[in-house]
């Protein structure tokens, strides 16, 4: 063996076990709790929009679905179609349908009420068209999922789109991507979208907050308010030995400088995707007002490719539940106030129980297809 191609493998052996698979802070599971004291089950799954056939995580997921013993409700929190989004038409567009085919296929099958968030990708991968892009994945979605799949917010708008579902718990969407768009999106009253400024979307926020009276709030977008995967500015070994792999996952040529100097990079805000970006900045901070005067029970995104619990500093808690693919995962880091982080495929699920209260779990799906509870809380409800 060569030189290099030795040095590669070493890389890339070490980088692997740079990831990390999980990290928590130790403590005891939620009790169980028996189906007869379930009132409703919402799960969030993020990123899933590039699945293989017969995927592990899709069949664990329809499989939680179907055994659900109440009222289940499901919630795709962006990035539903990689690369671009849904094309017009010609290249990219059938194997595109292929893949938002399959997560509309759950919630046929299952008969479980169905919304889909958009993320970065869905707007033409942060491109010229994706204004356009999320309108056809909108209309595709409304075509090919009824009655039980729809996509919100619709119109490429920022939201908040509100759902209240049963008696105890309100749900509201943002397209957080809207923020975050360099090109043509909703701007003013021509859009027919109801709020277009950025006050004017935080004011609708405070006010479905402040309405939701008994009912536990659940906020959700794509990108999150806090993290500790790379978006968080917590790159890994990965990208500074093989940044390449950022372009094409199976790039594994090492280039250590420039690595390095790419994930200073976006540590520093180089990318509006990241939580330092300067837009990025804009939104949390908006995002954060609201939540510090409402402080809903949880905040919830995707965005990242791995599984990720908080302790919220503004939103009670903040969950990121973006590993949807099987085998699809990035680097976690452990930081502050993180309950439990794992560099996993799954997803999350919240009960709310026939007595008011919410129990988080964290399904993580292996090779053979089965969900796991890896972690479980009972979320805290009282403000700190």
């Amino acid at each position: 063996m060569r030189r290099p191609r030795r040095l590669a493998l070493f890389l890339a052996v070490l980088a692997s076990a740079s990831c990390g698979r999980a990290t928590r802070v130790a403590e005891p599971p939620a009790p169980a709790v028996s189906p007869e004291a379930i009132e409703s089950s919402l799960f969030l799954v993020g990123d899933a929009g590039d699945p293989e056939e017969n995927d592990p995580v899709f069949a664990a997921l329809e499989l939680q679905l179907r055994a659900a013993p109440a009222r289940r409700y499901l919630v795709y929190l962006g990035d539903n179609i990689y690369p671009r989004g849904l094309p017009d038409t010609g290249r990219g567009r059938e194997e595109a349908e292929r893949r938002l085919d399959a997560q509309i296929a759950i919630a046929l099958r299952s008969e479980t009420r169905t919304w889909f968030i958009p993320g970065n990708h869905d707007w033409d991968y942060m491109g010229p068209d994706g204004w356009n892009a999320i309108r056809r994945q909108a209309q595709y979605i409304e075509d090919h999922g009824r009655p039980y799949a729809t996509m919100r917010p619709l119109g490429g708008c920022p939201g908040p789109s509100v759902e209240d579902i049963d008696s105890r718990l309100r749900l509201v969407m943002l397209d957080t991507h809207w923020w975050l768009h360099d090109f043509e999106k909703p701007r003013d009253s021509t859009s027919a979208c109801r709020y277009y400024s950025i006050r004017d979307v935080a004011l609708a926020l405070d006010r479905e907050l402040a309405q939701a009276g008994e009912r536990h709030v659940v906020v959700v977008g794509h990108h999150p308010i806090v993290s500790g995967g790379e978006h968080g500015g917590h790159m890994g070994l990965t990208a500074h030995f093989f940044p390449l792999r950022q372009l094409i996952e199976w790039l594994w040529i090492p280039a250590p400088i420039l690595g390095s100097a790419y994930a200073f990079n976006r540590a520093q805000g180089a990318s509006n995707q990241d939580v330092r970006g300067p837009e990025n900045v804009r939104m949390r901070r908006a995002l954060n007002w609201v939540f510090t005067r409402r402080r809903p029970l949880v905040y919830a995104a995707g965005h990242e490719h791995n599984l990720q619990v908080f302790d919220g500093r503004t939103a009670r808690n903040v969950l990121v539940s973006g590993s949807a693919i099987y085998g699809h995962v990035t680097h976690v880091h452990q930081v502050a106030n993180m309950r439990y982080g794992a560099a996993v495929s799954g997803y999350m699920r919240l009960d709310v129980l026939r007595d008011g209260r919410v129990r988080l779990s964290v399904i993580t799906v292996g090779g053979d297809h089965r969900p796991t509870e890896s972690f479980s809380r009972f979320l805290d409800q009282e403000p700190r």
